[in-house]
Formats: structure tokens, C-alpha cells, sequence
């Protein structure tokens, strides 16, 4: 008897370590906190696991992995499986998904802003751009456009943009440059520090960073209106850990992906736009409305000539750029 326990002991733990072995665990680098922002790569997540039974797992963590702005580069070397970043803390390493942050490209709602995205992710030129990083674009954060929060005096024109300081990135940053702004690309976890020190002084941030990285908590005014743009912020995943799934994971990885921006989405605007209303007017933060002939003319300054100059530097780098650019604002323009 007890040498028949034994055996069945001995195959029970040997089910349970085969079981072990089977299953899939991927480390997930992001940054800051849970936000609105991560919401569709929480999801994601939980989708996964449902769909595995709990033998595909993604372990999330909020800057334990990596520096935002190194996430790409731990990708590249499988330091983790799955990232989030944003084109616009390194254009020369992903140059081909910078054509989504050129300024006042005119989309207008978070779902064009994913659909439009998604498409620019599935072209080749720019899967092939990213396969240099080992990385594979599986979806974007989509965001609505940016807007500047600062302390000091609220400029009452875009002439009063002159000489500020700001943290913008990548075509809005060169936006505010053509106006004699002052941009400066700095890591979203830095900018409250550097808002408080006198570095800078004013953020361009979608709503809910403003909130999360504590601009909200400080700034005297915010512009409702500019518009210029937003960053283009995908998550990816190590290819070599995506071809190494098996064929039930792949496919709850990827057919987990269109429900989790639809939770981005909804939770977006049922959640982080309803509580910025309200948080503008408890911190009676000035509201900055610039009239239409300033914003005509900061798009005159800015839109067409960066377009040009993203097209003509990326076409130097071998992409399709025109193709990319076409792709692009054709798709805004049929509302898709």
C-alpha cells in the first residue's frame, strides 16, 4: 500500500510540474500607476487569462522592469515580453509610427485615432521598422488631443506662447516651436519635478496625464482648444516570444485585442473625461480659449511644413513615407 501511495504521489507531482512547465508567463513593463492610459493592457490581462484558463498570464508592472523611455530597448533583448512606450521618446528608432504624431492631423475621436493606427501598425514598412527593436506593434493607446496646462500668467494669444517653456515631444513640440515656444522632451514621471524647479512651465498632455503625473495639482491655467496633436503611444510585444506562443495562446492574445481598446475606450470617456470637467472647475484653473484666427495661423505655420519635413527625412531613411502620410490623413478624411 504504501509503495502504491508513493507511485501515485510521485505521478501527481509530476502532472502538477508538467502542468507548471506548460504554462505561459509574460512581464508586461509600463510606467507610473494604473490610469486610463493602461486600461486595455489591464484587460488584455484578464482577457487572456480567462481565455487560457489561467495558463497564459501577463504580470504588469509599473516601472519595476524598466524606464518608460527604455522599454523599446528591453524589448529588443527580451528583458521582458510585452511594452508600452511613446514614439516620441525615441522618432530615431521608430520613425515610421512618428507620421501618427505630426501636428493637426485632424482626427477627432479616440476610435479613428486606434483605427488609424492600427492600420499604420499592419503596414509592412512599418512592421519591418519595429522588427529592427525585435518588436512586434500589437496595439496603440489611443489618447484625444493634447492641450497645455502651466503656471504663471495664461497667454491670451498664440503670441503669448512666445518663450515658454514646455514639455511637448515629437510634431507638437515642433508645433509650439514654430510660435517661438520653448519645447522640451522629458519622460511624462519628470515633468511635475520640473514643473515645481522652474525647468519648464507648462505641460502639453492628454487629460488624464495631467491628472496622474500631478500638472492638475499646480497649474493656474490649461488651453481648451489647441488641439495640435497627440503622441502615439503602442504596445508591443518581443517576437520571439510571440512565435514561441502556442497556437490557442496567439490566438487569445490576438483576438483579446479590439475588446480591450473598446474597454480603453468607453473607460476613457465614461471615466477620465467626466472627472476633468469637474477638477477644472474645484482648482479654478483658467480656461484658455484661442480664437480661430490664432489657431488658423499656428496651422498655417506649422501643419504643411512638418508634414513636408517628416516626409522628406523618412523618405532619406528609405520608408514609404509619402505612402505613409497619404495612408494616414485619407483615412481622416473619409472619417474612417
Amino acid at each position: 500500500m504504501r509503495k502504491y501511495l508513493s507511485r501515485a504521489a510521485v505521478a501527481a507531482l509530476s502532472v502538477a510540474f508538467a502542468s507548471e512547465a506548460m504554462a505561459t508567463e509574460w512581464n508586461v513593463s509600463l510606467w507610473g500607476k494604473r490610469r486610463a492610459f493602461t486600461e486595455h493592457v489591464e484587460k488584455l490581462a484578464e482577457l487572456v487569462s480567462e481565455k487560457t484558463d489561467g495558463e497564459f498570464t501577463l504580470n504588469i508592472s509599473y516601472g519595476g522592469l524598466s524606464k518608460n523611455t527604455e522599454n523599446l530597448d528591453g524589448i529588443s533583448i527580451g528583458a521582458f515580453e510585452m511594452a508600452q512606450f511613446c514614439a516620441g521618446y525615441h522618432p530615431d528608432k521608430n520613425p515610421s509610427i512618428t507620421v501618427m504624431e505630426l501636428p493637426f492631423l485632424g482626427i477627432g475621436d479616440l476610435r479613428t485615432e486606434a483605427d488609424i493606427s492600427m492600420a499604420v501598425y499592419n503596414h509592412p514598412a512599418v512592421a519591418a521598422d519595429l522588427a529592427r527593436w525585435n518588436a512586434k506593434l500589437l496595439m496603440p493607446s489611443p489618447l484625444p488631443q493634447y492641450n497645455l496646462a502651466g503656471v504663471g500668467d495664461a497667454p491670451a494669444s498664440i503670441a503669448d506662447l512666445e518663450g515658454l517653456t514646455v514639455r511637448a515631444t515629437g510634431g507638437i513640440g515642433a508645433a509650439l516651436g514654430e510660435v517661438g515656444a520653448v519645447p522640451t522632451s522629458m519622460a511624462a514621471t519628470e515633468v511635475r519635478q520640473s514643473m515645481d524647479s522652474g525647468v519648464i512651465r507648462a505641460a502639453a498632455f492628454a487629460p488624464h496625464a495631467h491628472m496622474s503625473f500631478g500638472v492638475a495639482d499646480v497649474a493656474t491655467w490649461w488651453t481648451t482648444n489647441l488641439n495640435p496633436g497627440a503622441v502615439n503611444c503602442p504596445v508591443v510585444v518581443n517576437i520571439d516570444a510571440y512565435d514561441s506562443l502556442s497556437d490557442e495562446e496567439r490566438a487569445a492574445l490576438d483576438g483579446s485585442i479590439d475588446e480591450a481598446i473598446t474597454y480603453y475606450i468607453d473607460f476613457y470617456e465614461n471615466n477620465t473625461m467626466a472627472k476633468w470637467g469637474p477638477l477644472l472647475e474645484e482648482k479654478e484653473i483658467t480656461k484658455v480659449t484661442f480664437s480661430d484666427d490664432d489657431l488658423a495661423k499656428l496651422k498655417s505655420m506649422a501643419a504643411q511644413p512638418a508634414a513636408d519635413a517628416w516626409i522628406e527625412a523618412n523618405n532619406a531613411r528609405g520608408l514609404p513615407a509619402q505612402e505613409l502620410y497619404e495612408l494616414v490623413t485619407g483615412m481622416v478624411e473619409s472619417g474612417s
